[in-house]
């Protein structure tokens, strides 16, 4: 094999290495990882302590990233599909995490907001909740599949009103969970030093692989995204697709619900998952999703979580304040919408076809 030809098939693995769609969150990763051991190496120191209970638990900031980020991952499987179906984002899932979480909080204490037993299993509550929360997934779908409302306006419904809501549930009263095994879900399991959310992603990141293998959702959400009269000739129902992925979203809007509450074994309704829409809908576009609907990889966006909270995390850890956290993520958006646009694209297409003949010649 002559050099020539080495050198050409070299320039081409690195060019389908960089036009994968994972190549985005992975660098910005690799970045982050990169500036965090330059700044402090401690960042990723892990050490293994008792936590009030007396079981050994693993802490550091990596764990922290674990943590945390497996919320907003479970939020950007749903958003992700809400993303390409419907060619819009939801922006009430923060509220609607408040409104599962009350209603979750509501029957295991029944009437009394510091019940010394658990009114209901956990496992009832948490399927009631998450009945709740399909049904107002299902509301936001319909006002966008059927009444043509872009997704953006249409949750703004929600996102107004769902934190009152979720005060109303609960009579605008702070029930209190006592029940120890309650905070598994958010917090650890006895005798497992890893957050107990890590596994409930993994868990959840699994069934939706399963479930985009196996059936025909990925095929059929984005036939609805990248055109929706095309996909009506060849038979799909694409209000219907749009409504499913609503409802899915739903689900991992409660799935997040039990976990914020289980923290704490309470919730503050103004607080609880606030601006996690924003996160979810950055890690979507980090993953190289487009935000306009149609094709999308699952795998980038759950990347594209982790990779947000790892930037919140570092911010965190150099003291920067919770309220300007939004402005460094807004450079990230900023970076992130130039690099997808039209003309930037075609100009790196350009000037990578140039790169490879030259390298060919």
């Amino acid at each position: 094999m002559s050099s020539k030809t080495i050198k050409s098939n070299e320039t081409s693995l690195v060019m389908r290495i960089v036009r994968h769609q994972c190549f985005i969150p992975l660098m910005a990763l690799l970045i982050l990882v990169i500036f965090n051991l330059i700044a402090d190496p401690t960042f990723f120191k892990i050490t293994l302590a008792d936590n009030s209970a007396g079981n050994p638990i693993l802490s550091g900031f990596l764990i922290t990233i674990l943590d945390s980020g497996s919320e907003l991952a479970i939020l950007a499987i749903g958003m992700t599909l809400v993303t390409a179906a419907s060619g819009g984002q939801d922006i009430s899932v923060g509220a609607a995490v408040a409104i599962s979480g009350s209603v979750l909080l509501r029957v295991l204490c029944g009437s009394n907001t510091r019940p010394e037993t658990l009114q209901a299993p956990i496992i009832v509550a948490f399927l009631i909740s998450v009945v709740v929360a399909m049904l107002f997934g299902a509301f936001n779908g319909v006002l966008v599949a059927f009444f043509k409302i872009q997704p953006m306006i249409a949750t703004l419904i929600l996102y107004t009103a769902g934190r009152s809501i979720a005060a109303w549930i609960n009579n605008n009263e702070l029930p209190v969970i006592s029940e120890p095994s309650f905070k598994y879900f958010g917090e650890f399991i006895p005798g497992i030093p890893i957050p107990t959310p890590f596994f409930i992603a993994v868990a959840c990141i699994i069934i939706i692989m399963l479930v985009l293998k196996f059936t025909n959702l990925r095929l059929f959400t984005e036939a609805v995204g990248i055109n929706e009269k095309s996909s009506r000739l060849n038979g799909l129902k694409p209000a219907w697709i749009k409504i499913l992925a609503f409802i899915i979203l739903g689900i991992c809007v409660a799935v997040v619900g039990l976990i914020k509450v289980s923290r704490i074994s309470t919730i503050n309704y103004s607080v609880i998952a606030k601006d996690i829409e924003m996160d979810a809908i950055l890690a979507v576009a980090l993953g190289g999703n487009a935000l306009s609907g149609g094709k999308f990889n699952m795998t980038a966006s759950i990347i594209g979580a982790y990779v947000i909270q790892f930037l919140t995390t570092t911010l965190y850890k150099f003291n920067v304040q919770p309220d300007a956290l939004p402005a460094y993520k807004a450079v990230v958006v900023i970076i992130l919408v130039v690099v997808s646009a039209p003309t930037v694209k075609n100009w790196f297409s350009n000037l990578t076809k140039k790169f490879t003949k030259k390298e060919v010649a």
